[in-house]
């Protein structure tokens, strides 16, 4: 006879939830719970879901990192990206991909919709079996910090990020220093009328790409209205969108300072389609320096980020983590580089 469920209950402050509490949350035996996570044994559809619920309710995750960390199973890294349809992010998960290989590392992508989801993202990742966690913005800003996501006893790393973090591991550039000194690429070339094409604002990378072009305008006198700050996606889309208004001001921009080379491959796109001549009526610059920048004419002017020595970098850290190497998260700064093309 089926035992009677026990009354939902929470999981303990400070300790991870057992097989024995999630068992006696779904009311059946700790081997049941096993056949039904590893999906083994015989069970009913109505058991699998009481368990599977009980499971979620209580936050439950098999202590599967010590033994793949002592036996012949890789590690596996769970990396947590925006769904949002971008050159960068196909570089890092091709990056993450080959660094992950090399390493004798599983990896797992996954990717959410919203800032909202990533805590269900991440803890779905390590219900998968993930070890640790590789991050993207704004995934990492959001998840720093979190009881929740600290609770679920995971290193993770962050690249692309803007500042350290004091929870996890970061490997970034210094986003604001580049774009201000792309910004002052095109001042010295002689443009004034500078309009930007700035990243989402709840990227804390987006946030520091802006601040570093005001800096350089400032310095230099020069105003920026507002109408020439138009915040996109980092989607090629919202780069046409963000272009069309401004190239459509009565006082046109004599440049665009892109937050990514997809937005600044739109601004290069509506430029042609309205018979500006590039680089001499506008000057159009990018940022990542992905495979985009030279598919497009004029080849595009931007900021390098080292994505492939980031990503692996990261990987480097977790894997010392993970091997309990290193227990404090150290933040890596990598060098950026301007790229000059054709662009401006």
């Amino acid at each position: 006879m089926r035992r009677p469920a026990s009354s939902p209950r929470r999981p303990r402050e400070g300790g991870k939830v057992t097989i024995k509490e999630v068992a006696a949350h779904a009311g059946v035996s700790a081997m049941t719970v096993s056949n039904v996570f590893n999906d083994t044994g015989k069970f009913s559809r109505e058991t699998r879901e009481r368990v599977l619920a009980a499971i979620n309710a209580l936050g439950y995750v098999p202590n599967s990192a010590a033994r793949r960390l002592v036996g012949a199973t890789p590690a596996r890294i769970g990396l947590l990206y925006a769904g949002v349809d971008s050159m960068f992010i196909d570089a890092v998960l091709a990056a993450a991909a080959v660094a992950s290989a090399e390493r004798g590392l599983q990896l797992m992508a996954r990717k959410a919709a919203s800032a909202g989801e990533a805590l269900d993202a991440a803890r779905a990742l390590q219900r998968s079996g993930a070890d640790a966690l590789l991050l993207l913005p704004p995934f990492d800003t959001v998840l720093s910090g979190s009881a929740a996501f600290r609770a679920l006893g995971l290193a993770a790393a962050s690249i692309a990020t803007a500042a350290p973090l004091p929870d996890m591991f970061t490997v970034r550039i210094d986003n604001r220093a580049a774009s201000r000194a792309m910004t002052e690429r095109l001042i010295a070339r002689g443009r004034r009328r500078i309009a930007i094409i700035a990243g989402p604002q709840d990227h804390s990378d987006s946030v520091e790409r802006l601040l570093g072009c005001r800096e350089a305008l400032e310095a230099h006198g020069l105003d920026l209205a507002e109408d020439r700050v138009i915040e996109g996606r980092f989607t090629f889309e919202s780069g046409l969108a963000a272009a069309e208004r401004l190239l459509a001001l009565a006082e046109l921009p004599d440049a665009i300072v892109a937050a990514n080379d997809d937005m600044a491959a739109a601004a290069l796109w509506v430029a042609h389609r309205r018979g500006l001549s590039l680089p001499r009526d506008l000057a159009v610059t990018g940022f990542d320096d992905t495979l985009l920048a030279t598919r497009v004419w004029p080849p595009l002017t931007t900021v390098r980020q080292p994505i492939d020595r980031m990503t692996a970098r990261a990987l480097d850290l977790l894997l010392d983590a993970l091997r309990r190497r290193t227990d404090e998260p150290a933040d890596v700064l990598e060098d950026y580089a301007l790229v000059g093309r054709a662009s401006d």
